[in-house]
């Protein structure tokens, strides 16, 4: 074991949390996922190791305790990843120091809240959703002042066919495409009016700042795109990087891609027939280079929310089918597109298709009849991709 190694050194790890959960002491490593309840002389150990330390030098530290029962538990500590081993006195090999300013605040919610489990119904009963809504009444959906005076606003004259606002109001999330291909153009189309550089602008000590069609803050523009497109004209199923100062994609791998994408999106079948599909990932350091107080984690999570709005718009524009889905296997789609997770790391999924003969967007309820043919066609399948990849 490693406490038994004379010239190991173990020091604490740097990304871990303690809290009270009712009357438990929780002992949390967001960077690993290891969540253990332990007693507070638990916390006593690992305060000896706020830097490396060989485990035969804190002995005297605890004289209650046996030699050969703190080695047996620093060997468990370090198991449990609490403790970790390090080189030298001085060395780190914390993956987060890069990020160190935004711990543990920003880096404690991202990491511990990756590679959620999702439970996928494919036919909800009726029954058991009206025993849901008796035991779990809605909030409201509208907040209102009564008794305070009010002012009536002048109806709203929505333009004609075309217009802007037309394009606004046919915004949906699409969980039903057609048959077709996607057109290369249109992706192009699509990419550049969403990602794409448009322009730049000149600053006096930053040098030249990229511009796009969705506010960044500060200008970090810290959101990249990676594409995979399933039914694309032209364009080979694969992982594809899309450049945007360039205005092209790079090929990171090609093969068939239609099931692994089920696992992508957690069992999510509805958009497995979905021309293309896009993960959004943040490159965190654009933003921390710039903003070392954890807040600036909003506005990474507030740019991936421009960009796919700016997306789903782009898409109902040219007449296409757009989706967007927080339900994803990050560990497993970071693997694949060959980023760290920590530095660059998963945050969104949007997706396009052509629109079905109908042309209308349906909503969650309306695909209850629709049934997978394939290993999710059981009641109540589980998203396989997340649950196999969770901590």
């Amino acid at each position: 074991m490693p406490a038994k190694s004379g010239g190991v050194r173990l020091q604490r790890s740097p990304s871990l949390v303690c809290y009270w959960e009712d009357d438990r002491l929780i002992f949390h490593n967001y960077r690993t996922g290891v969540r253990i309840t332990a007693s507070p002389a638990c916390a006593a150990i690992l305060d000896l190791f706020d830097s490396p330390r060989k485990p035969r030098e804190i002995v005297s530290a605890l004289p209650r305790f046996s030699p050969h029962s703190i080695e047996r538990n620093l060997a468990q500590l370090v198991s449990l990843s609490l403790l970790q081993e390090t080189g030298e006195p001085n060395s780190s090999s914390s993956e987060l120091d890069a990020l160190r300013n935004w711990s543990p605040a920003a880096t404690f919610f991202h990491l511990a809240t990756k590679d959620a489990k999702y439970h996928i119904e494919v036919a909800e009963s009726p029954e058991r959703l009206r025993r849901f809504m008796r035991e779990n009444p809605q909030p409201a959906f509208f907040k209102s002042y009564p008794g305070r005076e009010s002012v009536d606003l002048p109806p709203v004259e929505i333009p004609g066919e075309g217009s802007f606002a037309e394009v606004l109001l046919g915004r949906r999330t699409w969980r039903q495409f057609g048959g077709g291909k996607l057109a290369l153009a249109a992706l192009s189309r699509l990419l550049y009016l969403s990602w794409g550089v448009t322009d730049y602008v000149g600053t006096e000590f930053l040098g030249r700042l990229p511009l796009k069609t969705s506010p960044s803050g500060g200008a970090r523009h810290p959101i990249e795109a990676y594409v995979v497109p399933l039914r694309v004209e032209g364009l080979p199923e694969g992982i594809y990087h899309y450049a945007s100062d360039r205005h092209r994609l790079e090929c990171l791998r090609t093969g068939p891609m239609k099931r692994r994408v089920q696992q992508y999106l957690c069992g999510q079948y509805w958009y497995e027939d979905a021309a293309a599909v896009v993960f959004m990932t943040a490159v965190f350091d654009r933003v921390y280079w710039k903003y070392r107080f954890p807040r600036a984690y909003r506005t990474v999570l507030l740019d991936a929310g421009h960009v796919c709005q700016t997306f789903c718009l782009t898409a109902t524009w040219l007449g296409l089918a757009p989706f967007c889905t927080a339900a994803f296997a990050d560990s497993l789609i970071e693997r694949d597109l060959g980023v760290d997770g920590i530095g660059e790391s998963m945050i969104y999924v949007a997706g396009v298709g052509v629109r079905p003969r109908n042309s209308r967007a349906l909503e969650p309820g309306s695909i209850r009849s629709r049934r997978r043919s394939r290993e999710s066609s059981t009641k109540g399948a589980s998203a396989s991709g997340c649950e196999a990849n969770s901590r």
